[in-house]
């Protein structure tokens, strides 16, 4: 007999145009603010809002954080360095779109 063996993972629909305070997206993240603020100060997440108390997030972000915290914590790097994997990562998105348009897939 087989049996099937299914995982359930959560997941939330964000839409694009949801704005999440800091202590918002901390929460969304299971995380403190202090980690979000490291990668806000390292490029990693970008806010509106002219101070910390008056930042916005927009849905998008929520994706990015949760990478990033997942990034942190299991490969244990620090801020600049999830700054730099991110980076790579997005580079190599990039490339893998351009070669399926150009057919190259």
């Amino acid at each position: 007999m087989n049996t099937i063996d299914r995982t359930v993972t959560p997941c939330v629909i964000v839409e694009e145009e949801v704005q999440f305070t800091l202590v918002e997206l901390s929460r969304a993240c299971r995380i403190e603010v202090e980690p979000l603020l490291e990668l806000v100060m390292e490029g990693v997440l970008t806010p509106s809002g002219e101070d910390a108390e008056h930042w916005h997030f927009g849905g998008a972000t929520l994706r990015r954080a949760r990478r990033a915290v997942r990034l942190t914590r299991d490969l244990e790097l620090n801020a600049a360095s999830t700054a730099l994997v991110l980076d790579l990562l997005d580079e190599i998105d990039a490339l893998r779109s351009r070669l399926r348009r150009l057919g190259g897939d």
